[in-house]
């Protein structure tokens, strides 16, 4: 079996979306734009395929009936906080809007959690003090700031 394909659904937007995050992410790409064939939509994209870090994606230009929602979203492991700086900063960029903990909504509304995964050390390989400290810290934050959560763990 090959491997999952994720599927999204955008009103009009699903070419633009697959440029911007192609554009974000490494080894990522588009691929074919399949066009409306007939109707009001003759012409426009209907379908974008593209990759993203090696995944297999689909942009699925199909209305407003449908929109994003924060119950399915993309996290983004981290490795140091210039990598969290760069993906906070990119894809908030141009309308996205900030949430807590390491969450955030893309100009398109699609939800990421942008996590550093010194994040799950620090939860995991400490004290329950210590990761309740850590927990505290990170419930106070928008985009994670690695450094504040060590000074938690610290104290």
């Amino acid at each position: 079996m090959d491997a999952f394909t994720t599927c999204l659904w955008f009103d009009t937007q699903g070419e633009e979306a697959a440029k911007f995050y192609a554009e974000i992410f490494p080894n990522s790409s588009v691929g074919k734009v399949t066009p409306y064939p007939v109707g009001d939509r003759a012409g426009q994209a209907m379908t974008v395929d593209f990759v993203l870090n090696g995944s297999k994606f689909v942009a699925l230009n199909g209305g407003p009936e449908f929109t994003f929602n924060e119950s399915i979203s993309f996290m983004v492991p981290c490795e140091d906080q210039a990598e969290v700086d760069h993906y906070w900063t990119a894809l908030t960029e141009g309308g996205g809007e900030e949430s807590m903990c390491g969450w955030l909504k893309d100009r398109f509304g699609v939800s990421w959690q942008v996590v550093p995964t010194r994040l799950e050390e620090l939860l995991s390989r400490v004290s329950p003090a210590q990761a309740e400290r850590v927990s505290q810290a990170l419930f106070q934050m928008k985009k994670i700031v690695i450094a504040d959560l060590e000074a938690a763990a610290a104290l």
